[in-house]
């Protein structure tokens, strides 16, 4: 079962992210080959990222995985 405060965090840190590397939704839902309305999904915790748009974004972002799901 998805837990949904999960995905809320995670887009939290996706938004952070992004922000901080300075690109707006529609630049990088343009990198990722989807819709801004689409990659906004992601930030707003309503849909789940897969494994390869994990590793796209934090390649993108220059971050590891455990600044996404917040690993110690």
């Amino acid at each position: 079962m998805r837990d949904e405060s999960l995905t809320k965090q995670v887009g939290k840190r996706l938004k952070e992210a992004r922000v901080f590397a300075g690109y707006t939704q529609k630049e990088v839902a343009s990198i990722m080959c989807m819709t801004q309305q689409q990659y906004s999904r992601f930030e707003n915790g309503v849909f789940e990222l897969n494994y390869e748009q994990i590793v796209k974004l934090c390649k993108l972002y220059d971050i590891t995985p455990n600044v996404i799901f917040n690993f110690d």
